[in-house]
């Protein structure tokens, strides 16, 4: 156990040192930092500048709190209307009776004036008109939309982070046997070891970065507003995509150690890593059709079936409601599945990274003693 964390520590600080990792890390934090505010200046949200004249303040803002009211006193009708004219205000209310604009009102802005200017007068009256009570037949949609734009986030960042590190795991298992490294290295740790650390080292990397984006991401949406539309339960579902991570992580970087270890050179590792992109690609694009279609029969089905289930559950939890023993049922089949990957996956390493020439087979290294 000794050894494992040797390796992993080596690994952990020689990347964290690298002038690229700090770049890297700090861009991102800088990209999502700078999309959380982007829904803020590019929505912007309605706002309305209003005029009186002889006339009281209507409270539109308690009928449409998510719009801006702005609003100028006029000393005559004169002067409002060349306001309205000049652009300076949208509306302008006269006398309390009678509304001045520049051609054909805004609907939205027609109907709130004339319902507030409704009740408001009533309520005056002495007239209470009881609001109408809203019951719901179907499921609480208040927060479908911020939910796919969460879901579709985390396909994306699943998708690069997973793809980045195991191309990263490749790489380095190359490096280390094309050099003879690893000879070296075997001769003072034994071969799951030294696998073992090369996986954990690189998934706490991930994990820096995942965490990074997360946490920037979370903290820049709180400050621009935007989590003021996230559904509840966010701090579950981070936990959730961390743990999720670790799982799809472990699976695809213990295959992609094992792929690598079958050759020699550098630029034989994108053609060896062929089956296991196309499987992470594949899972990318069921975890993509799964934003839309959270409840479907393929997103359930295939949230249980590794390594579906490290994208399409998190997924799903992003984009709809999803019971905890679904979740702790396919977390329990992906940890199995990663059980059976190491123990495949260190034997292939074991058995075919001393071995340098020609391009290894997989099955025949497993097959072999």
């Amino acid at each position: 156990m000794n050894g494992l964390l040797l390796v992993a520590r080596r690994e952990v600080s020689t990347q964290v040192r690298t002038r690229a990792f700090v770049i890297g890390l700090l861009v991102t934090a800088l990209l999502v930092g700078a999309v959380s505010f982007l829904p803020k200046i590019m929505g912007g949200g309605d706002s309305y500048k209003l005029g009186l004249v002889n006339s009281q303040q209507l409270p539109l803002h308690a009928a449409a709190p998510d719009i801006e009211f702005e609003w100028r006193k006029f000393a005559d009708e004169a002067a409002a209307k060349r306001a309205v004219l000049a652009g300076d205000v949208d509306a302008v209310l006269v006398d309390n009776a009678r509304v001045l604009t520049d051609g054909e009102i805004n609907t939205e802005l027609g109907v709130l004036l004339q319902s507030v200017n409704r009740e408001f007068k009533l309520g005056a009256a002495g007239v209470a008109i009881p609001p109408l009570e809203m019951q719901s037949v179907g499921a609480d949609a208040r927060y479908q939309e911020a939910r796919q734009g969460i879901a579709t986030v985390l396909v994306l960042l699943l998708f690069m982070l997973l793809m980045g590190q195991i191309v990263m795991v490749a790489m380095g298992v190359v490096e280390e046997k094309g050099s003879r490294i690893v000879e070296i290295l075997l001769a003072a740790v034994r071969p799951w070891q030294l696998l073992g650390g090369k996986i954990l080292g690189l998934g706490v990397v991930g994990l820096i970065n995942l965490g990074t984006i997360l946490v920037i991401g979370l903290a820049a949406s709180s400050v621009s507003g935007l989590a003021a539309d996230f559904p509840p339960g966010m701090v579950g579902l981070v936990v959730a995509v961390l743990v999720w991570f670790v799982l799809g992580y472990a699976f695809f970087a213990t295959l992609s150690a094992a792929f690598a270890s079958l050759v020699s050179r550098q630029e034989e590792v994108n053609t060896v890593l062929t089956p296991l992109t196309m499987m992470i690609m594949v899972t990318y694009f069921v975890s993509f059709y799964v934003t839309n279609e959270p409840t479907g029969t393929l997103a359930t089905v295939l949230s249980y079936v590794p390594p579906f289930s490290s994208m399409v559950m998190p997924v799903r939890m992003a984009a709809t409601e999803v019971p905890m023993w679904q979740v702790g049922l396919s977390m329990l089949a992906m940890a199995l599945a990663v059980v059976v990957v190491l123990k495949i996956g260190s034997t292939v390493y074991e058995r075919a990274v001393l071995r340098t020439g020609a391009r290894l087979k997989f099955g025949e290294v497993l097959r072999s003693r």
